[in-house]
């Protein structure tokens, strides 16, 4: 009795402390949770104050850690039903501790005011230098917060209830986010100098994706410009449209593998308007760097795309600037301007494709000159980047090893234990610009979310918004007139969806009754979809597979759009549709 009483003493003081210290604990958590926005708000306006901000959130943090990692609430994590909710809870906090203590910390102190404003171009040249100095400190950090998120991302969420199980699913993108950023701005670090000619001079092919006209990867190659880089001073010159670079090109520039031709034919080595259908910058980028070879005798050092949408997130840093006509370019008219107002305006290619030019050299201008703060600026190319807005690709192994990794790479989606990944690569099928008119509506679903089987069903339902009359309201140049055997009006969207990797294929269905082709590429089954949309109609594509896969989340990566507001990667959690009962 004496010794039952002991361990009932024993219990109950360790549940007490346990309790306390838990909820001690949560409240730090709490804390930094609603400190998050506050801090990023004011990384992206004061730096210097943002440290402050930081310097708080990881004072919390180690607070967090220090009352969820002693020997008792060690022992209790042992224990059934509640230990794993502890475990889980003192990883979060640990995790903060390192992300805040070790990682952003150092990082702010590291990249103050002075040293931010150092990274800003002045009179057309960046400084390379002061870049330098900022690899050391953002490689601890970026190491530090690498290993936050996979302390969290490891975390088994079966077991979890209620708010545990809620502050971790979003513990879990937070960090990985996180992780991604920090690893980026590491990886700029160490990139930009030399791709910015501090060792040489450097030259690189500017492709200027069109979003009216879909390609997997963004829009056609429209306008290609040579960019110039020597000792940290950049300059643009050579502008030629993608019409211009691929005339006389009776034969594709390299033989394509067997894969691809299947799905794609030849035309992404024979035309340079298709040279990101194929969705993989790793292999469009020298199919660029050949083509433009072959037809100008200039072999380039790397090849980099962007799209007017990447523009308009860059002009809300830096503000409007003019046009070569002396019209206003704003974050706010860019893409609307850009996309589809020029051919209202010009109906020849020819001046299309220079005021396309005009307005990327008066963005890149305004860049030059230093025009808005660095961080709305890095905040603006972040975004770009993260929506695959912005690729890049480089002749130098070295520095396609760093890029390979990163989301500026542009590969195709990667499968693992715990994300299954679809890609959904649009192409444009009628010969026009009517792309800017169809919107693209993905969904993901988990259909079961067992702990043998999972099935997953992507939807994708396409929709012509253009008005009824548009085939005699919009410009022939844009409806395309006819002349690939679309009627003027529709659109017809030429749709490859990957399924992920290891995953089977249960079924697949379209409403347009048009059916589908399926083919193989790097060990991905590719279903390929063309159905035709008459204006103001919709059709809709399912997917479904099935897997004994772990995998608890998917994702789908989108062809970018020219609206901003569909973001280009749709995710699902299985584990949290579970618990919602919509298994």
């Amino acid at each position: 009795m004496w010794v039952v009483g002991a361990l009932l003493v024993v219990g109950t003081l360790m549940a007490l402390w346990v309790g306390v210290r838990g909820a001690l604990a949560y409240q730090h958590l709490s804390t930094i949770r609603s400190l998050g926005p506050e801090a990023a708000s004011t990384l992206a306006t004061d730096p210097a104050e943002a440290t402050s901000v930081i310097e708080r959130l990881a004072t919390e943090a180690d607070a967090a850690h220090d009352l969820t990692s002693d020997v008792v609430w060690s022992v209790a994590e042992r224990a059934p039903w509640i230990g794993p909710q502890l475990e889980a809870l003192g990883t979060i906090a640990s995790a903060s501790d390192r992300l805040f203590g070790e990682s952003l910390l150092p990082l702010a102190t590291a990249t103050t005011s002075d040293s931010l404003n150092a990274l800003r171009p002045k009179d057309g040249r960046l400084d390379t230098a002061a870049l330098s100095r900022l690899a050391a400190p953002t490689e601890s950090a970026a190491a530090a917060s690498a290993l936050a998120a996979r302390d969290v991302d490891d975390l088994d969420p079966t077991p979890l209830l209620g708010t545990v199980a809620s502050a971790v699913d979003q513990a879990q993108e937070l960090f990985t986010t996180s992780a991604h950023a920090i690893d980026a701005l590491h990886r700029a670090t160490k990139l930009l100098p030399t791709m910015l000619g501090e060792n040489g001079p450097r030259t690189y092919l500017l492709l200027v994706q069109n979003n009216a006209e879909w390609r997997s990867l963004g829009g056609i190659s429209g306008t290609t410009i040579l960019l110039r880089a020597e000792g940290g001073a950049v300059s643009l010159s050579a502008t030629r449209s993608a019409t211009e670079l691929s005339r006389g090109l009776t034969q594709p520039v390299v033989a394509l593998p067997s894969e691809i031709t299947e799905i794609y034919g030849t035309r992404p080595a024979q035309f340079v308007h298709n040279l990101t259908e194929i969705p993989d910058f790793t292999v469009d980028g020298p199919l660029a760097q050949e083509m433009y070879r072959a037809q100008t005798g200039a072999v380039v050092d790397g090849v980099i795309a962007v799209d007017p949408v990447a523009l308009s997130y860059l002009l809300a840093a830096t503000g409007p600037v003019a046009l070569p006509d002396g019209e206003s370019l704003a974050s706010d008219n860019a893409v609307p301007l850009l996309l589809s107002a020029v051919y209202e305006r010009f109906p020849d290619p020819a001046a299309q494709n220079a005021y396309f030019a005009g307005a990327t050299g008066a963005v890149f201008e305004a860049l030059m000159e230093g025009r808005g703060s660095t961080p709305g600026l890095l905040a603006a190319l972040a975004r770009a980047t993260e929506e695959r807005r912005i690729l890049a690709w480089s002749a130098d192994a070295s520095e396609q090893a760093l890029l390979d990794d990163t989301v500026m790479a542009g590969r195709l989606p990667v499968t693992d234990e715990h994300t299954a990944r679809f890609g959904v690569y649009l192409n444009d099928g009628t010969g026009s610009k009517m792309s800017y008119y169809v919107e693209p509506t993905v969904t993901l679903d988990w259909g079961s979310c067992g702990s043998d089987d999972r099935e997953l069903s992507l939807t994708v339902e396409l929709t012509n918004t253009a008005a009824q009359d548009a085939a005699t309201t919009l410009p022939t140049y844009v409806t395309g007139n006819g002349v690939y055997g679309t009627a003027p009006g529709a659109a017809t969207v030429v749709g490859n969806i990957y399924m992920p990797e290891g995953w089977d294929l249960v079924s697949a269905t379209t409403t347009s009754g048009n059916g589908y082709t399926q083919a193989t590429l790097e060990g991905r089954q590719v279903l390929t979809f063309g159905p035709v949309l008459p204006a103001q109609s919709s059709t809709t594509i399912t997917v479904t597979v099935a897997s004994r896969s772990s995998a608890r989340d998917a994702e789908a990566l989108v062809t970018p759009t020219a609206d901003a507001s569909l973001r280009p990667t749709v995710q699902a959690s299985c584990v949290l549709n579970a618990r919602a009962g919509l298994q």
